[in-house]
């Protein structure tokens, strides 16, 4: 689907959707827990469907209906499984050490870019406990065994969920384990709602100087909770309004474990000067990746020269995010330069407009989208139909805000 924007302000009121990496857990925290879980304000993106569809596959129960998912835990978990992860990342690394520690016989399949993703840390760590797999480097692999407790050295520098895929679950093995963080740990304010996600379940997880300890055999018990919306995705809104237009956002904790609450205070330094432009910034993107592209068409109209820093793993995404966004408003009027681990972006006053491709990621659609409010002229978003990977609704809402985006 191509949709092209005739430049215009939004306004309005959008209610955000619930945030894909809180659902993610809280899906998963149900699956494994006693009893029968309620959970509220449930997005059914292709990511969240994924991660509903490896539960069942493992022996949950689950009824969807509306934005509600009841799920029973799993009594007896399944002897086989195959996994489709579609393309999200958080779905395979949370569901790979989730299945071995339940001694399940794995079959993982993937697409688009997910089976070049990494899994580097599991390949090396699970052989020393109990778990081996089937793989060359792509997918489907399989996955075989039953995770023992122990330490585990991981790299902080990865992925972060790496880490929550192993408080997942190690918490419900038999016996105690540590996470030896063996470099700092990028994206931590994930592993904190993971942590946040557990504690409703009635799980505990300490975290050290060096990592995280887990205690073993913890039973997660069955609780009624609700998905809170999603600071990544308001982020294009909050940029919006930044950039000139009038969006009244709902839905937000303003109390979040979310790293991406940080786009609210980054906006509200990038304010008007007397001299009518937006101060430049410099930032270091290692905790708040998912910002970087929204973040990129931000820099594009402050007056001066803005650095995005520490975001190299936004080249192993859905697509090479720095190269995507890079390409993408150069090719509209931009000044982007990539560097190896992030962006260099000199300011202009407006884009010129034209045709980019939304790289099948939801998350270049929708920064290029918010671009638009900005161009002279109207743009083309080539594949605009990929926001269905995690906010299937964004084009209604800009549309619904006063956004001219019409299908071509």
């Amino acid at each position: 689907m191509n949709i092209k924007i005739t430049p215009s302000k939004l306004e309005g009121t959008v209610k955000i959707p619930p945030s894909k990496s809180v659902a993610h857990r809280l899906i998963i925290c149900a699956a494994l827990a006693q009893g029968t879980s309620e959970i509220e304000n449930v997005y059914p993106s292709k990511d969240i469907t994924a991660t509903m569809e490896a539960m069942r596959a493992l022996g949950a129960k689950i009824d969807f209906s509306a934005t509600k998912a009841v799920v029973r835990g799993i009594e007896k978990p399944a002897e086989k499984a195959v996994i489709d992860c579609c393309e999200s990342g958080s779905t395979l690394r949370f569901i790979i050490p989730v299945a071995a520690a339940l001694g399940t016989a794995t079959e993982f399949h993937g697409r688009g870019k997910l089976p070049e993703r990494p899994i580097t840390p599991y390949l090396d760590e699970f052989p020393k406990h109990g778990v081996m797999f089937d793989y060359n480097g792509t997918m489907p692999f399989s996955v075989r065994g039953k995770l023992t407790a122990g330490e585990y050295r991981i790299s902080g520098g990865i992925s972060s969920q790496f880490i929550t895929g192993l408080i997942l679950a190690l918490a419900i093995v038999d016996g105690d384990s540590e996470i030896v963080l063996t470099s700092r740990l990028e994206s931590k304010p994930y592993v904190d709602i993971t942590i946040d996600c557990m504690r409703k379940f009635g799980c505990n997880i300490t975290e050290t100087d060096r990592g995280y300890l887990i205690k073993g055999g913890q039973r997660l018990k069955a609780c009624n909770c609700t998905v809170e919306g999603d600071y990544s995705q308001a982020a294009f809104f909050e940029v919006a309004n930044t950039l000139g237009s009038c969006v009244k956002i709902d839905g937000l904790n303003v109390n979040s474990y979310q790293g991406d609450k940080k786009i609210v205070e980054i906006c509200n330094e990038i304010v008007y000067n007397k001299t009518n432009t937006l101060i430049p910034f410099n930032l270091d993107c290692s905790d708040i990746p998912d910002l970087v592209p929204i973040l990129t068409v931000l820099g594009t109209f402050c007056k001066g020269r803005s650095y995005i820093t520490n975001a190299a793993r936004l080249r192993i995404k859905e697509c090479d995010r720095l190269t995507a966004m890079a390409k993408n408003l150069n090719a509209v009027g931009a000044k982007v330069t990539e560097l190896d681990d992030g962006l260099v972006i000199d300011g202009v006053g407006s884009l010129e407009g034209g045709e980019v491709d939304a790289f099948n990621d939801h998350r270049i659609a929708m920064a290029m989208a918010v671009s638009s409010t900005r161009c002279k002229k109207p743009l083309i978003i080539t594949g605009a139909e990929c926001v269905s990977k995690s906010y299937p609704n964004f084009w209604e809402d800009f549309r619904a805000l006063g956004g001219i985006a019409e299908e071509i």
